[in-house]
């Protein structure tokens, strides 16, 4: 989980100090104790902190550990100077936290502290009450993820491999921008390094793997012309190649153009990208790895994002087709889904028990296997980094994943393209409001309700928030 700091502030009187001191270690026992036992990493100053030296000091010795998030304490009385000194020594995520005691007014301290960060422009968050309260350790809980996830970013690289596919200006973004606001590097990686390296790759651990995917897929449909079993070698060749380059370039997350080049004269990504978004392939468990298709920069930014949230696999998927009757979407895309998604097992073989090798349709003449499933069922929240005028911002919404009965299954995914995977989403927010203001055809998932984490996310990256449906009114203070 995340690596938390917490310095404790007091009064800066000597004969106050000396009578709430105690208060002050217990209030931040309990506060350690509670993060520590939800799985974080504790990092706490020596000293409560009630002189303008201590206030100095400790916030170094803190952020010398570079924690994801620095917790300022404040559960009585604190002058708020100590809080601004701080600050200024303690470069990343900031949170002050105060209990609610009639007895010791931390609130006002807290409230004054905030105050002052407020007019020299500092971002930082506020939780308060009482830490053995589940809310309350949820809210920053919340504020420990979003850190970690953001401070995650930062001296990262991502690797481009290929230029904008198709025209496609959401898919472009400015290095200088990224560096500036994300801290990430971005590598460009030219696509003829995946069909270079791919010949070299062993042939023996190639045929392995095909035969482990023809071994745990529900079906590998090879039809002697789009998929043989020397196509699908190859896509598994630049799996391999792309691993290749992520060790040798130290890529933390990437992207592929693949279209038109590859998907026209080479084979189609799909394992590569499916796989590689997976927590295991034919090798054993793995780190996910965001890959995201078409070279899209904001896709791949969202995702490590989210990855950094959840810990699990990100969605990449096109906003397909809206299924007006029964008020759904079906999210697709050319194989990018994990598959994972297919059953969101620890066990590979049950998610791959649900998932099909078709043959690629006219698209990709090149051909492959297109790696088709239909998600599981769950609730799930929806993202995707935008910008407008150059501004970024962030569209959330909360939504589920549904599935049918096997023939309803079929007749709606043979609406749209069939052999590429499918999720079927039910959005907590209306049509129009989502194909009014949505701002690209790409969108993101991981489970459960992250909403919260995002608003915060947004806040610490200078981003603006922009909620659909029930995830409104969080928008950017």
């Amino acid at each position: 989980m995340a690596r938390i700091g917490i310095l404790t502030m007091s009064d800066g009187r000597d004969f106050v100090h000396g009578d709430v001191e105690e208060f002050c270690r217990r209030s931040e026992e309990r506060l350690a104790s509670a993060l520590r036992e939800a799985g974080h990493e504790v990092v706490r100053a020596r000293e409560v902190v009630w002189t303008n030296r201590l206030a100095v000091s400790e916030a170094r010795r803190v952020a010398d550990t570079r924690p994801d998030l620095t917790v300022f304490n404040i559960p009585v009385w604190a002058f708020p100077h100590f809080s601004m000194l701080a600050a200024a020594e303690t470069p990343g995520p900031l949170l002050l936290f105060s209990n609610v005691d009639p007895q010791y007014p931390g609130m006002v301290g807290m409230l004054a502290a905030a105050g002052g960060l407020d007019q020299v422009g500092r971002t930082y968050g506020r939780v308060w009450g009482d830490v053995s309260e589940p809310e309350v350790l949820a809210r920053l809980e919340a504020h420990a993820r979003a850190a970690k996830a953001v401070q995650g970013l930062r001296g990262s690289t991502f690797g481009r491999i290929g230029g904008r596919p198709m025209g496609m200006y959401t898919a472009v973004s400015n290095p200088d921008q990224w560096m500036r606001k994300f801290g990430v590097d971005v590598e460009e990686i030219d696509q003829w390094e995946l069909v270079r390296r791919s010949e070299g790759v062993e042939a023996a651990k190639v045929r392995k793997a095909r035969e482990w995917l023809e071994r745990h897929a529900a079906g590998v449909h090879y039809d002697g012309r789009q998929l043989t079993p020397e196509l699908l070698e190859r896509q598994i060749r630049s799996y391999y190649a792309m691993r290749e380059l992520i060790e040798e370039w130290n890529l933390d997350f990437s992207g592929i153009k693949a279209q038109p080049e590859l998907t026209t004269h080479f084979c189609t990504m799909d394992v590569t990208e499916a796989f590689l978004n997976d927590p295991y392939d034919w090798d054993g468990p793995k780190e996910v790895h965001v890959c995201a298709t078409e070279a899209d920069m904001d896709a791949a930014l969202t995702m490590q994002i989210l990855k950094g949230l959840s810990e699990t696999p990100v969605l990449f998927a096109d906003v397909r087709h809206y299924h007006s009757g029964r008020d759904i979407w079906d999210l697709v895309n050319s194989g990018q889904h994990a598959t994972w998604f297919a059953s969101r097992s620890d066990d590979p073989a049950e998610n791959l028990r649900r998932v099909q090798l078709y043959p690629e349709g006219f698209y990709f003449p090149a051909g492959g296997a297109s790696v088709h499933h239909l998600a599981a069922p769950g609730d799930f929240t929806f993202a995707r980094l935008t910008r407008k005028s150059g501004r970024y911002r962030m569209h959330v919404m909360r939504g589920s994943f549904e599935r049918y009965d096997t023939a309803t299954n079929e007749e709606l995914m043979r609406q749209s393209t069939y052999e590429w995977p499918h999720a079927f989403a039910r959005m907590d927010a209306p049509a129009e409001e989502i194909l009014s203001r949505y701002g690209s055809n790409h969108i993101h998932a991981i489970p459960g309700d992250r909403v919260e984490e995002l608003r915060v996310v947004c806040e610490l990256l200078d981003i603006d928030y922009d909620g659909f449906g029930s995830a409104r009114g969080g928008e950017k203070r």
